[in-house]
Parts: structure tokens; sequence; C-alpha cells
């Protein structure tokens, strides 16, 4: 789908009040059909057939529902076949659906795929309630994604994935007619089919991993420079989550890694804190190998260059909401005999004009 960009968010979120009188701005209540659910602490209980839905208009047909529940009571399970999640654009149609169990879910479309063990009663030692995101897309793709993860320790996909079955109605809805659950929170996106990377659920971890770090290697990877695109590979073009030896030493050179390194806020810029001016700074590590050090410096700052030309042209253009404020470069230098690999740093700082009312 790609990143969420500014004007894209949570259309409602749900943290356990009423669902049909959610607070704040920007969030969208859902309309209640069944029997309503009930408060209990900072949770939404359903124990009857209670499930709470928005139509989305014509024109959105992308969707992304985030979830977090418990089976709250062991002897009242929702039965098999009980709907608790579905996404409908008005030509696919699919459900996350109880099995009837403590322990698995189904991801229903056109066919069927059953996750692995979620222990759904959070009854294992320091478990914690699951969290899904149901995604549906305009031309079917639906994907299921447990606990935010996309691929597992072993780089594998973590997630389900099925084509929708065809549908002829729009709705997006959640709740359950059977058993007890309790829902923790509900997010939903009109917006987009967004992976946990695309749009994550605070708003501050999106501003700053994915609309500005997550953002600049997406920008690289697209550019048409010389180096850029003919000599880094896509793959060797990553946010910097982990710059340990052992991670750098698996990439072979020439490599750039992304990392944003802090953010301040020096002033709001308006009352009440609805809009505030944020400060990043983005710091970006290219590093090469040659026959010689000289190779390699040559090379580094060849690619350094078309990093920050690229960054310089294409980021920070909006002026007043998002602009590039300043840059630095610390350029390596050969201190060992047998050194042939340089790595170069730059960092950027940006500066954006950041709306608080979506969170």
């Amino acid at each position: 789908m790609g990143i969420a960009t500014t004007t894209q968010y949570w259309s409602s979120r749900m943290n356990g009040t009423d669902p049909t009188d959610l607070p704040g701005s920007f969030n969208a209540d859902f309309t209640l059909t069944g029997s309503a659910g009930s408060a209990d602490g900072d949770y939404w209980v359903i124990d009857n057939t209670a499930r709470y839905y928005i139509t989305p208009d014509a024109s959105d047909n992308d969707y992304t529902m985030v979830t977090s529940f418990t089976f709250s009571d062991g002897a009242d399970v929702p039965t098999a076949g009980t709907t608790l999640m579905s996404l409908d654009n008005g030509t696919y149609h699919v459900e996350v659906q109880s099995k009837g169990t403590n322990t698995q879910l189904d991801l229903v479309g056109a066919t069927t795929v059953t996750t692995h063990d979620l222990d759904l009663n959070v009854d294992d030692d320091f478990s914690v309630p699951i969290v899904l995101r149901l995604t549906l897309s305009a031309t079917g793709t639906a994907n299921l994604y447990m606990r935010e993860l996309i691929d597992d320790d072993d780089g594998n996909q973590h997630y389900l994935s099925v084509t929708g079955a065809s549908s002829a109605s729009k709705k997006v809805q959640w709740g359950n007619a059977t058993g007890t659950v309790t829902w923790g929170s509900v997010y939903y996106s009109k917006f987009g089919a967004f992976s946990p990377t695309e749009l994550m659920t605070s708003g501050f971890a999106q501003d700053v991993l994915a609309q500005m770090g997550l953002s600049i290697v997406e920008n690289l990877k697209s550019s048409k420079r010389l180096y850029l695109k003919t000599q880094v590979a896509d793959s060797s073009i990553m946010y910097g989550y982990d710059l340990s030896s052992d991670m750098l030493n698996r990439v072979n050179p020439p490599t750039i890694h992304v990392l944003m390194e802090g953010l301040r806020s020096p002033h709001f810029e308006s009352l009440g804190g609805s809009k505030v001016r944020q400060e990043y700074d983005a710091m970006i590590f290219v590093t090469t190998r040659g026959t010689n050090y000289e190779s390699a410096y040559r090379d580094c700052l060849n690619i350094a260059g078309e990093v920050f030309d690229e960054l310089y042209t294409t980021t920070g253009l909006l002026g007043t909401t998002d602009s590039i404020i300043s840059y630095e470069a610390e350029l390596d230098v050969k201190l060992d005999a047998g050194d042939t690999v340089c790595t170069h740093r730059l960092r950027m700082g940006y500066m954006r004009l950041i709306d608080m009312r979506h969170r």
C-alpha cells in the first residue's frame, strides 16, 4: 500500500469506551446492531449479540482494522464460525472467525486459513491480549497480522493472506454474536490497507519511524541517480534497527543505513497543542569496501553525495509544514594500515508541522 501520509490516519479509535460515542476529534463513531455491550474498567465487554459497524463512503475501498481482545470467559467462548472482525468493500469480503477454542482463529475469504496458537484467553504465564490487524485492498487481497509481526525470527512470512470472497455491500464491522469477548481497543482506517510498518497504532511512532525514517529508506530505494540505482541494491538500503557488528557483517557493502537519532518540539504552534512544530535528526550511514581505501572513500562519497542530493531535492519541500533545516557530514578517514572499509555519515535536520488531533 505504501506508508500512510500525514492525511491518512486512524479514522476511528475505540479504547474501551462506548463505540457509539467515541471521544476526541477526527474519531468517527460506530453504529450498534443488536444488544449493547458494557464498560468494564478500561475494556468494552460483549457477552450477548452486539456488533458495531461503519458504512464506508463509495470512494473508500481499502481498509485496515486493528483490534486487541481476549476470550475472557473460558466457559463462554464464541462458537465456531462466530465473526469477530469483518471488512467488506462492496466487491470483496473477508472475516476473522472464532474456531470455538481459546487457541486459534480462521481468516475466511474465498478460501479459509487458520492461525497458529494465539492464547486467546490469556492463560499462559506473562501472556497479554492478542493484537490482530486485518486489511482488505480494493483488489481483494486480505491480510491478517498477529501481534503486528510481518516476519518471524527466521525471516519467514508471519501473517496470513487470502483473496476476499465476492460481495455486493460495504461494511466494516467488529463484535461477537456468541460468547463473551473483552475488547480492549479497535482502530479502523478508511484510508488504505496498511501493514504494521505503514500505519502504526501510535501517532508518535508513525511520525518518527514510518513517515520519517522508513519514508527516507523508500525514497532512496526509488532514486534514479547513478550510484543509488546501479551500485546499491534495494536490500542494502535499510532502517538501522540493528547496527551491531554482527549484523553489519552479514550485509555486503555498499550499504545505506537510516536511523532517526532524535526529535524535539521547541514550541507548540497553537493553543492547546493541536499542532506542534517538530524537529527531527535523521542519520544516514553509507558504507563501502574497495580494493584500497582510496577507492572505497571515493565510492562512499559518491553514494553519500547522491543520498544528500536525493533527499535535498525530493524531501522537505513544503515550506512551513515540512522542511530540511540543516545538514552535517562526517567523512571517514583511514586509521589502520589494512583498512579498506569506509563509512561516511550524514545528519539531516527536518522540521515538520504535526497535526496532533488524529490520536
